[in-house]
């Protein structure tokens, strides 16, 4: 991100834009700023902090709208907030490439070795003869320019020659005429846009202009800013020819007539596009020479006895809208208009409607729709028609996925591009496209709204913090900086994969099971493939010791099938060769002989698990809480057995599964591993090697992200690597390829649920009953302590009487883990699921049903006894009442029932959310030491992962060590260094998990410096009366001349009172929803959180705002599904989308909440990692408001005879194809023919 940021500083700097930046800001602007991170990835913040930080360099910023303004004193001037950043300066910090090296790459390098050889031609000639040198070489070969195309075919073949186009001029050129615009094939993505949207260098037309900017403008929404500069139109274009690759660029060009030229041999051909794609795929001695986009006139085959106008647009659904996704279609439209005087209407002719990306070989375009509305005057009737015949031709072959959204895509693009023409007023004056774009459709002709004051923001995102300081515990409750967040920004920070190999060196793979449920007769490599480097292939047979995958509390899992595999994604075997390539691809080639004779069918859903009784042991099982025959007998109404499901979720760290392990002396072993309990890797891998733990150490510094899918699953991969490198007397490391950790990583439970609920006619629950399954997978990892953790988050509303049915199935799927929030996130959408029914069944307002279903501290000391505290601890009343105010709720509710009624394309929803989330405490160790120099060192069981665990430790250290109270103790927190976990330094470590190991770490080194301030006090006083005034490096000094200890350890153990506490927030989302697409935008959510007294409330506000948007993607957009047989197949970034930048909420506020003190928690504190991700279902059910209204809507044009039920049942996640279908995959069809027969 640091890098797509500085890339954007210069380019801005390079700009002609006269006005100059204020001192200290760049030419970039806010906008320009926000965009300039889009595309990249990022799981732990939310984006907010970041796109803050990117608007800070910004010449336009506002001072005020940056989150900074949180921590900073009220009042100052921007003058002084202004001295706090530090100044851009762009002669200082701007680094252009070399002009000798410019000089030297302007000829490309030829390259050889005995295995590859690199060609870099500078002519057509020479690349002529290359390409015959191949033919007749017999080797293998590939043509590239930026080599993208590997991001996407995951290529396992090994290429002897690699031929680089950049070079030859040809191919570079960018040439505009009046005839259009001609750009190279080896032109980058990146420039062509540039050429496409420069000022009118060719002379071209208005009209003429708009198509080059409009298909300039979609290729912005192509991959990312990175492909887009590396990446060539040819390339795309070869893509989309030869591997029917889904291209955007094929599709926009499709429509505007197009010419390519190719070489092949020593012939050139022209070819239209619509040929090109056309041919059989071309072999790999063609070669695209250039694509000439031609200039468009109105004029062009119109007569000149009308006003005569071009049209042209272009159109793509996909889950992110500013790219980085592939798109479900696209489509592009160019249409020359007549405006006709009697009969008055607009008349089509010479249309090119092409589409793309939507489950077929390549774009093409729809001739018959074209033929049909050539020449016809416009109206619904004729549209109508032509939807009907476009409805035979857009048809998505066999195998492709949501193909019935796919096809209405279609039409409502179609619909979206001609109804302007049809229902509003066009203003054809300036020889421009007045008035014509997709807006207007999102509004009743004859209906104007006023919004007032409810404007959302046109930037990707804005937002709103409110915090409190607590100067209390200095420096704890200040807003510090996350230790190392320098370092990593600056791509310092040492992660596993980042520590230098160790001499010899080994490299290691997984070679996993394909088949749920087989015996393994032997496992061999592909007949001719013969993969290169391999060293030795490590299976059950050869671990020394026991078979141990992971041994924890709730039991023990293999590390390798030892003859029978049960599930879809075990671990067979692991390849060890010389480079990880070489490993990953050997895995990729190994075939394993299964045999599935006699062994009874593998159990593939819950409902199988529970015909055969396949079920795992509750850890904890929760009471159930009143009397449920009661309490339906008191109901007014019941609803029996009504049933939801819910999916999983991938972790998507940004750092996937790695280990290193080292052979050390005397039989020992050290192994670094990225892991969230290195105490159970430890115990496990001696288990596995059959030696003592004391013959073992595992270290971890930090975590690249962990939400739980490093706890277990990373056991395994650590083992793995010890048990070869024990084998093979080497070291031997592991980085796992995205694709294999998300098909062995497991993710989020999913969940069968089936709820009967009785309740009054006021709306108040008399008694609710569940009966959930839970997908447990094939082994139990951590699957125990879901009931506790689903009822801990159930019990956030009173139902009166609560009873449940919780079984964990056991199945020959992929074993299922912790996922942050695991269980509780689940809970609580099954929570609103049961409030929105009950709200359907009665009509009523679902705030309303909210409202009254909200807990008394008496009922909440019922259901949570202990840990409800006392009634003044009991914020959510407050919460839910302050939130309303500060969100403007009540008004914003009446605003989106006005914008309803008066559009008909786009409909919005809002949404009020509470939650009650029970945190349960866990032992932790410290170990805190003070060195020679005053400097401190300390070492908790708490793992680093990202949450800013180490900077609450140095803060907690700062503190507790200040309590000494001499000269200098003020200004400790510079001297802590928190340092990385080792196993035989500080023991019983247990797992990070839970959202409370930084406030225990935090409560285990304050017990270490209590200790050691017990031990100074008595020195200090002495020195004190001998000298007076007394500085911290002196009294450590002399602390050492007189041996007093320094260094403490510590064991944290909660109490039962101490063990249970609540966290309460509440939270406000509105979106809207597009009707055409599907497309769920986020236009505003408002948070209030209890975090206590915060130990850093920078910190938790990232941690609010980051597991909110990670709860956004399990809600919205995130699909991890498997096929048949269990095995992932959204197992890559291109099927597995996590939020961006460009999906979080347009305006984001967030307000921590002091709830006081409370000497049951660590100094007041609250726990921030969790909870705030079972806000998100806000989000899903204002999206199900919305639907609601677009079906109401629905329902009027279909006629009385049309059944409709307010009850909306919306998957998760709620994908547009999803939001889609429930809007009504043929609202374009219905509306039209309501249209026609009212006309």
């Amino acid at each position: 991100m640091c890098v797509s940021l500085y890339a954007s500083l210069v380019n801005a700097d390079k700009t002609n834009n006269p006005a100059e930046p204020s001192p200290g800001f760049s030419k970039l602007t806010v906008s320009e700023a926000e965009k300039s991170i889009a595309g990249n990835l990022c799981r732990c913040t939310g984006y907010r902090p970041i796109v803050d930080a990117c608007k800070s360099f910004a010449t336009d910023v506002d001072m005020e709208d940056l989150g900074f303004n949180s921590f900073w004193r009220k009042g100052e001037s921007n003058e002084v907030k202004l001295s706090r950043l530090a100044p851009y300066n762009c002669n200082y910090v701007t680094r252009v490439f070399p002009e000798f090296l410019k000089k030297e790459t302007a000829v490309g390098p030829n390259l050889g070795s005995e295995r590859y050889h690199w060609y870099s031609p500078v002519s057509l000639e020479e690349l002529q003869c290359l390409l015959q040198m191949e033919a007749n070489g017999g080797t293998s070969m590939k043509i590239i320019v930026g080599n993208t195309g590997m991001g996407y075919y995951k290529e396992l073949v090994h290429y002897d020659k690699y031929i680089d186009l950049r070079y030859i001029p040809e191919l570079s050129i960018v040439r505009k005429d009046s005839t259009g615009i001609e750009i190279g094939a080896a032109v980058m993505i990146s420039k062509a846009i540039e050429a496409l949207k420069e000022e009118n260098e060719g002379g071209f037309s208005k009209e003429a202009k708009l198509v080059f900017e409009k298909i300039g403008d979609h290729m912005d929404k192509i991959a990312s800013k990175f492909i887009r500069n590396s990446g060539s139109v040819g390339g795309n274009l070869m893509m989309a020819q030869r591997k029917h690759f889904p291209s955007d660029i094929a599709t926009i060009l499709l429509s505007v007539d197009t010419i390519l030229e190719i070489m092949t041999g020593e012939r050139r051909l022209k070819l239209t596009l619509e040929e090109f794609l056309g041919r059989p795929p071309l072999d790999s001695k063609t070669v695209l020479l250039s694509i000439k986009i031609p200039c468009w006139e109105s004029s062009r085959d119109i007569s000149s006895d009308a006003c005569n106008k071009l049209f042209f647009e272009t159109y793509r659904a996909a889950p992110r809208p500013l790219g980085n996704a592939l798109p479900y279609l696209n489509a592009a439209f160019l249409a020359q208009v007549s405006l006709c005087k009697n009969p008055t209407g607009f008349m089509l002719k010479n249309c090119r409607f092409a589409f793309g990306a939507y489950g077929t070989k390549h774009s093409i375009r729809v001739k018959e729709v074209e033929e049909f509305l050539y020449g016809k005057l416009l109206s619904f009737g004729v549209l109508y028609e032509a939807i009907k015949l476009l409805e035979t031709l857009v048809i998505p072959e066999d195998g492709t996925s949501t193909p019935a959204y796919r096809s209405s895509l279609a039409v409502g693009f179609l619909f979206e591009f001609l109804s302007p023409l049809i229902d509003s007023p066009i203003d054809f004056s300036d020889g421009l496209v007045s008035g014509f774009n997709s807006t207007s459709l999102s509004k009743n002709s004859n209906q104007q709204l006023d919004l007032g004051q409810i404007e959302f923001p046109t930037l990707l995102s804005s937002s709103r913090q409110v915090i409190q300081l607590n100067k209390e515990y200095h420096p704890v409750g200040e807003p510090t900086i996350k230790t190392g967040a320098i370092l990593q920004a600056s791509g310092e920070a040492i992660y596993i994969d980042d520590i230098p190999s160790p001499k010899d060196c080994l490299y290691g793979a997984f070679i996993y099971s394909l088949e749920p449920r087989a015996r393994v007769k032997g496992i061999k490599f592909n007949p001719g493939s013969s993969p290169k480097g391999v060293i030795a292939l490590i299976t059950s047979k050869d671990i020394p010791g026991l078979n141990l995958g992971s041994k924890i509390v709730f039991g023990t899992e293999p590390l390798y099938a030892d003859d029978l595999t049960e599930g879809v994604g075990q671990r067979i075997a692991f390849v060890v060769a010389d480079t990880q390539k070489n490993a990953d691809i050997a895995a990729d080639l190994a075939v394993v002989d299964y045999d599935k004779e006699n062994l009874e069918p593998p159990i593939l859903s819950v409902e199988e698990a529970v015909e055969r009784s396949s079920f795992y042991a509750p850890f904890f099982y929760p009471e159930q809480c009143g009397d449920f025959s009661k309490g339906m007998a008191e109901a007014d109404h019941r609803i029996l057995n009504s049933q939801i499901k819910l999916g999983s979720q991938y972790y998507f760290y940004m750092e996937t599964q790695t280990a290193l392990a080292v052979p050390d002396e005397d039989n020992c072993m050290v192994v670094y591993s990225s892991i969230q309990c290195p105490e159970f890797a430890h115990d496990t891998i001696a288990g596995c090697l059959g030696v003592p733990a004391h013959n073992v150490r595992v270290k971890t510094r930090r975590l690249g992200g962990g939400f739980g899918g490093k706890a277990v699953k990373s056991i395994a991969v650590a083992s793995a690597c010890a048990v070869a490198a024990y084998k093979l007397n080497r070291p031997v490391r592991i980085y796992m390829d995205r694709k294999t950790d998300m098909i062995m990583s497991g993710g989020r439970h999913p969940m069968k649920i089936t709820y009967s609920v009785g309740f009054k006619s006021s709306g108040k629950i008399t008694a609710l009953k569940l009966d959930i399954l839970i997908d447990s997978g094939m082994f139990v990892d951590v699957s125990p302590i879901l009931p506790d953790h689903m009822l801990g988050s159930l019990k956030k509303y009173d139902w009166g009487a609560l009873s449940f049915d919780i079984k964990l199935c056991k199945t020959n799927l992929p074993s299922r883990a912790a996922m942050r929030a695991p269980g509780d996130v689940q809970a609580s959408y099954i929570a609103e699921v049961v409030i929105e029914h009950i709200a359907s069944t009665l009509s009523m307002d679902v705030d309303s049903v909210r409202n009254i279903n909200l807990h008394t501290h008496n009922s909440l000391d019922l259901f949570f006894a202990s840990a409800a505290g006392e009634p003044s601890e009991y914020t959510l009343p407050s919460i839910w009442d302050k939130l309303a105010t500060t969100s403007s709720f009540y008004h914003r509710t009446e605003m989106v029932k006005e914008f309803n009624r008066c559009h008909k394309w786009k409909k919005r929803g809002i949404s009020r959310v509470p939650i009650v989330h029970e945190v349960k405490m866990r032992s932790t160790p410290g170990k805190v030491s003070i060195l020679r120099d005053g400097s401190i060192v300390v070492e908790v069981g708490g793992i680093e992962m990202g949450q800013g665990l180490w900077t609450k430790v140095k803060q907690m250290t700062a503190y507790g060590l200040g309590l000494v109270k001499c000269g200098g103790t003020q200004d400790l927190l510079e001297k802590v260094r928190v340092i990385e976990a080792d196993t035989l330094s500080v023991i019983q470590g247990g797992m990070t998990a839970g959202s409370t190991t930084s406030e225990s770490s935090c409560e285990a080194v304050r017990l270490c410096c209590k200790v050691l301030v017990e031990r100074l006090v008595p020195l200090k006083q002495r020195l004190m009366e001998q000298i007076g005034s007394l500085e911290w490096e002196t009294l450590i000094l002399e602390a050492y001349r007189n041996s007093v200890n320094l260094s403490a350890s510590s064991l944290y153990v909660p109490n039962f009172s101490t063990m249970h506490y609540l966290n309460y927030a509440a939270a406000v989302s509105e979106v809207e929803v597009n009707l055409i697409t599907g497309e769920t935008t986020i236009l505003q959510t408002d948070i209030i959180y209890d975090c206590g007294e915060s130990l850093n409330p920078a910190v938790d506000l990232g941690q609010i705002e980051g597991a909110y948007v990670q709860g956004i993607g399990f809600f919205m957009l995130e699909e991890y599904t498997t096929n048949s047989d269990g095995l992932v197949i959204t197992n890559n970034t291109w099927t597995y989308k996590i939020p961006t930048v460009d999906t979080i909420p347009k305006q984001f506020n967030v307000e921590i909440f002091n709830s006081g003190n409370h000497k049951n928690r660590v100094l007041s504190s609250k726990a921030s990692g969790e909870p705030p991700l079972t806000l998100a279902v806000s989000v899903h059910c204002a999206t199900r408001a919305a639907i609601r209204e677009a079906r109401r809507q629905l329902v009027s044009w279909s006629g009385p005879n049309e059944a409709g039920s307010t009850l909306v049942q919306l998957e998760v996640p709620a994908t547009m194809p999803v939001v889609k279908e429930l809007c009504g995959l043929d609202s374009v069809q219905k509306f039209l023919q309501w249209t026609t027969a009212k006309n």
